[in-house]
This record gives C-alpha cells, structure tokens and sequence, in this order.
C-alpha cells in the first residue's frame, strides 16, 4: 500500500498540480517525521542493549531537541525522562511516535496513536510481511491511512535528522550536517552507510530506513525532498520500487528545475533468480531488470552498480557544481596513473578537452622540458605545490575545460599537505568540478584529512574519480533529453482506426473460454482493430477448408499451425511457406503430419493462412510484459528467429513518448542497417515509429495484458512500394 492508495492518486503540490485535503495534510505529516517538536517512544526499556533502551538513549545523549516521552508502564522514568503509561497519559501533543513493541501489540498502539492526533509513526518492530504476517501489516497500514498518519515501516531502522540533533533509530551514529538525503530499504546498509559516512566526514539531510514501507515509500519522500531545503543529492538502495509515475515526474521535475536534485539508485536483484519468469521473446530478452532499467533512464536517475559506488556519487553530486560539458583536463605527477584516467575517462564518455595552443604554450613557460603539456598534462614526479597550483590555474582557464581530475603519487619531494591546500583553495572558488585523486596510502594520508576537511572531493584511484565526473556529465545529458522528451502519441495518425470495442470483445471471448493466450489469429484480430498493418489472413481447419481460404487470400500464402501449446512453430515443422491453391491441400495435411511427430501433445486448432509478406525487409519485433512492481514495460529490438541470440532490445515504460520510442530505435544496434550504413538502403522510420505509439496505446487501454510479442514486424527500404507489416503475434493475458 501507498499513501495515495486511497483514491487519491496525488503528488507534490508543486510537481504535479493536483490537489485535494487528504494529500496536503499527509505531506505536512511527513513533515513531522523529520521535524518533530515532541516524540513518543512506545517499548521504552530499561534493559541495555535493547532497541527500546538505545532509541531513547541516542535521542537524549545526542541532545535531540524537543519532548521525549518514553512509554513504559512498568518503570517511572529512563534516562532522567519521566516514563508513561500509555499514550493517552502524555500531556503534551505528540508529532512522531517510534514504536519498538512485538509486533502484535503494534496495532492496538496505532489505533491509540490515532485517538491520541499523532501525526507520524515509525515502526521499529518486525514481524510483519517479511515473516509472513502480511494481514497484520494490511491492518497497521489501515489504521495509520485512517487517521491521515504518515506511517514509515515497519521492520525498519528508524529515522535521523542530523540538523536537530535527532537520531530517532537505533544505530549508534549521528551522522554530520549535510546536505545528501539517503534513503535504505536496508537497516543494515543503512548503518553501514552511516559509519563510512562518519569515518570522512561526510554529512546528510535526512536518513530514512524505509523497512517494508507499508505506508510510505520512495515514490511519497521523493515527494518530500523535492522541496526539502537542506536536501541536494538524494541516495537510495531499493530492493523494489513501486508507483513509477510518480517516481517518474518527481524525478524529472526535480533534475529540471534551477537548482536540479539528482536521484542515485543501487537497485538490488537485478539477476535475481526470483524474478517472474516470462515466456514471450520479449520477457527472455528483458530479463529480471530492464523495466527498471527503462525507469531510471527515462527520469535522470543515475543507477550505482555496488554500494560504495551510490556513496562514491552521492559525494560527488553534493561537494560538486555541474559542469557545461563532459571535457576533461587531466593533472598528474606521473604518466602510468595519467594514462589509467585517460582510458577510463573515454570509457566513461567522457572526452579529453582539447587545450589551445595558448595554453600549451603557458605551461611550456614554466614546466619542466620533459613535462608533458597535452592532455593529460605531466607535471612529472618532482612537482611541488607552487608547480601544481600554477598548472590548475592555467588548465582551468582553457575555455575547453569543462571539468578536471587532479592525480597525485607520492614521490620523496612531494609537499602532500601543501598540494592538498593549494588545490584546496581553487576548488572553492572554480565553477569546473574538479575531483582529486591521491593515490597512496600513509604518505598521503595528511593531503586526504586536509582535502576531506576542506570538502574537496578526494578518492584514492583515479577511475574512481573519472565515475563522479562520467556521473555529473551523465546527469546533465538526461536533463537535456528531457527537455525534448514531450508529448505523448496522440496524434490523428495513431488514434484513428482503433477498434477499443473489437479489442474487449475478443478478449471478453478468451478468458470465458478459461484461456490465458490468444491465438495467432486472435492476435492478429487485435493488431487490427487497433490500426496496425497486417496481411490478409483467415483460418482454417480442414484440407478443404485451406484450399478455399487460400483461394480468397491470394497466393502465395503463408501457413502456420494454430496451437497454444507450440511456441516455436517453425521448430515444430508447423510452418510452410509458398502454398499456392493446388498443393493448399496437401500443405494442410503435410503441417498435420509433421506437428503430431514433434509435438504429439499438442493440441492443434488448424492453421493460420497469410498473405506472405514481400521479400527485402528488416525484421523487427516489438512487445511488452508487466512487471509487477512498474507496470507494462515496452520492448524494441531486432526480431526474427534470432531474437534471443542477437539480444538487441530497447525497453521504455508504458505510456511511451515520441522521442522516447526515437531514442529507444536509435539504441538498436541494427540501426545503422535503417540508417543507410555503407551506402545501403535507408528505411523510413516513421511506420516503426507509429507501431510503438499503437502499442503504448494498446498497453495504456488494457493494462491486463500480461505478456504480448509482435514479431516479426518487417519493415522495407524507402525506395521500395511496400508497406510495414505485421507478420505474427502472441497476446497473453
């Protein structure tokens, strides 16, 4: 459950513009979660070691500065706090109640949280869906949306704010002012995150442990910091995500605006096993993860590969400026480390800037003969801090340069501290994000402790500095897709000829009949009624039955077995090509034959006869799944017999967008091919194009398509008469 599950599908005031009471007075509650001026703790406990104990522990000695009400009806007091009975038995208001009880007691003290007006709830307490319990955490979800609570949890961690002083959770660190919010749907990461973040003096906003996040959930406090001030740079590690419009728009807005929030993701399971297994072409080449994949490209939200990555990046993105471009000027002291930044730099990329003549020649009037003076520029092993500090000050004054790493190794005459300082004082006054890498360990320890004091960005590799940058440049380019990324397929082209009735009639006709798949000729009835180009086609069941369908299609024709337990038909033998009128008979009898010795399970239903489609074209496929989490997901790729081999696929999420459904084509390693690569043939786009906006359409009008494949769609040269065409289907529901 969501907090806008309740009929209320609403967003952020200011990113959505969509209004009602239920949703203004849940944000104001959210509000109180991270905020509160008076907070309950129900399982206070005097026993050391324990949640409830260490709760009110960390509240008091790390000088949270409003009410602590413990509650415990055993004891008087914890903590020099005078304890309560109950709820009810607390004078004063209450914003944020932390519950750390067994978790069948959970609900009675929510239903008193809510007589009581408390505006949030942490729940500490597990037990609940992830043991199997997911009645009761329906039930605690129920109560909290009741009384309008804006509840986190539970099986969580709890909740800090470290500009009050509040550590309303039980890990044992109060992290420094910041301005990176971090959100974990792992307590354990969380803490993990916590203590790195303290060992470097690395500061957040807010940290929220979202636990099983029965009320709220990424998409509700994406919402939240979007207009949080003390929030630049929002990190989370997710397991799941769910609401993905919402999380959609939240993002997009928030990249778009002046003063742009960038998203960073570490997405566990992506080659999780447990995913749903899929049976279309589209499912085997989606995988367990492109939905999500198609998620956080098209809202700018940077994906990290390993937890130190979102911390890497989540760092950068807060100490950082944006830069106008992805040209890198690279500084070091020695040529092997130069060169390892270079190639990961034009992995990442990233290019190198092209430094003028002008500036080669400054820094030919003091380097060194031997110095290295394109880029990367070598400064050599004997560099001192006068040296570095005037090489940065040239290198940034190329107009080309449009971000910098500086590298250094320890050499015996390398002033470490000084070089630190230097490039120290020009980070704090450049509008180039310029990242640091001393590479090193004991030697450079000093330089570390005074750049991490003075809030430079610093790490110990250089690639690992070349990732903050690629990160930086990759976030600017999504804002800038965006910005081009309008509109949705709703042009006259696209929603003329489109059968909704037909559509809901078949489908009507197939889940009576207790089937979960169409069949071929059923799909192509939908492809029809919603406008795409399809050959003629008709059904038959007999020998005779062919010969006349044959006849009224025209020849050549096309025959293919009609049956839901064979998915590969031309594997099957249930495929004939070229029938014409006289042997439409013995095509019939001979699909027969041969389909009952490879599949003699099977049940046969006829064939399928088609016009054939004309030799010369590209074959294309597209299609979808519905992940359960995110939706349908969209698929475009190369099609054929070879799908699964070649796996060249692009995903999008449903609705898709013309320039999405561009961007996705464009992605295609068979594009060129389209494109007219070496003097070929060049394909008109437009017609793919149109299929992907039908498609949307058909997704967005009957979400309860659960699988579907077009494939082949055969496209033909710009040159040629010949119309696109949708050859075969497969629609599950």
């Amino acid at each position: 459950m969501g907090w806008y599950d309740r009929g209320d599908f609403i967003v952020c005031r200011k990113l959505m513009a969509v209004h009602c009471s239920f949703a203004n007075l849940l944000f104001m509650n959210i509000q109180s979660l991270f905020d509160p001026k008076s907070i309950a703790v129900v399982g206070a406990s005097t026993r050391i070691g324990s949640v409830g104990n260490d709760i009110v522990k960390n509240l008091v000695e790390q000088k949270y500065r409003g009410e602590i009400y413990p509650v415990n009806p055993k004891t008087e007091s914890l903590y020099e706090r005078r304890c309560y009975p109950n709820l009810a038995a607390i004078e004063g208001e209450i914003d944020c109640a932390l519950v750390a009880v067994p978790a069948p007691i959970v609900p009675v003290v929510l239903r008193e949280a809510v007589a009581k007006g408390v505006k949030s709830a942490v729940v500490i307490s597990a037990g609940f869906h992830e043991a199997g319990n997911a009645e009761l955490e329906a039930e605690i979800a129920e109560i909290a949306c009741s009384g309008d609570m804006a509840l986190l949890g539970p099986n969580c961690l709890g909740v800090v704010n470290p500009h009050l002083s509040m550590n309303a959770s039980f890990a044992r660190t109060l992290p420094k002012k910041g301005n990176i919010a971090f959100l974990s749907q792992s307590g354990a990461l969380g803490t993990a995150v916590l203590d790195m973040a303290a060992n470097i003096g690395v500061g957040f906003s807010k940290f929220v442990s979202l636990g099983n996040k029965a009320v709220l959930d990424e998409s509700a406090l994406l919402l939240y910091f979007s207009s949080d001030k003390k929030t630049s740079v929002i990190a989370i590690y997710a397991e799941d995500l769910r609401h993905p419009e919402v999380i959609r728009q939240a993002a997009r807005a928030m990249a778009q605006t002046k003063r742009p929030k960038p998203i960073i993701i570490l997405k566990s399971g992506k080659t999780s096993a447990g995913a749903a297994a899929l049976s279309s072409h589209t499912g085997s080449l989606a995988g367990n993860d492109a939905s999500y994949e198609a998620l956080f490209e098209e809202s700018g939200i940077l994906r990290a590969e390993t937890a130190e990555e979102l911390f890497l990046l989540a760092r950068g993105f807060s100490l950082l400026p944006l830069p106008l471009g992805n040209h890198v000027a690279i500084l070091t002291n020695a040529g092997g480390p130069g060169v390892l930044s270079t190639d990961a730099a034009l992995q990442s990329g990233l290019a190198l800037a092209p430094l003028s003549e002008t500036t080669m020649t400054d820094l030919r009037s003091f380097l060194p003969s031997a110095a290295g003076v394109k880029n990367p520029v070598d400064i050599l092993g004997d560099a001192k801090s006068d040296r570095y500090a005037r090489t940065l000050d040239v290198v940034l004054a190329d107009p080309s340069v449009q971000m910098a790493l500086v590298v250094l190794t320890p050499q015996s005459m390398t002033d470490v501290e000084m070089i630190a300082e230097g490039i120290a004082e020009r980070v704090k006054t450049s509008t180039v994000p310029i990242v640091v890498a001393f590479m090193g360990g004991s030697l450079v320890a000093r330089g570390i402790k005074t750049l991490l004091r003075k809030k430079v960005p610093v790490v110990g590799f250089p690639e690992d500095g070349i990732r903050m940058l690629a990160a930086l440049s990759s976030f600017c380019e999504a804002r800038k897709a965006m910005s081009a990324d309008q509109g949705t397929f709703s042009t006259i082209a696209v929603s003329e000829a489109v059968d909704r009735n037909r559509v809901e009639e078949i489908f009507h006709t197939v889940k009576i009949s207790g089937r979960t798949s169409l069949s071929a000729a059923e799909a192509l009835d939908v492809f029809s009624a919603c406008g795409f180009p399809v050959p003629r086609y008709g059904v038959a069941t007999t020998a005779d039955e062919t010969e006349t369908v044959v006849r009224k299609i025209g020849t050549p024709c096309a025959l293919k077995v009609l049956s839901e337990d064979i998915t590969h038909k031309s594997d099957a033998g249930g495929v004939l090509l070229n029938v014409s009128t006289e042997n439409a008979r013995a095509s019939f009898q001979s699909i027969m034959d041969r389909v009952k010795v490879s599949s003699p399970e099977a049940k046969l239903d006829g064939v399928l006869c088609m016009e054939m489609a004309a030799k010369g074209g590209i074959e294309l496929i597209a299609g979808s799944f519905r992940d359960p989490n995110l939706g349908q997901t969209l698929m475009l790729g190369s099609g054929g017999i070879y799908v699964e081999i070649l796996k060249d696929a692009a995903f999008g999420l449903v609705p898709i967008s013309p320039s999405r459904a561009n961007i996705m084509l464009q992605k295609l390693r068979i594009f060129p091919l389209l494109d007219g690569a070496r003097g070929g043939d060049r394909y008109d786009t437009n017609p793919i194009l149109e299929c992907v906006g039908r498609l949307s359409r058909l997704l967005t009008d009957f979400p309860d398509i659960r699988e579907l494949d077009i494939n082949p769609l055969i496209v033909y040269p710009k040159s040629s008469n010949h119309s696109p065409m949708v050859v075969d289907g497969r629609i599950a529901l």
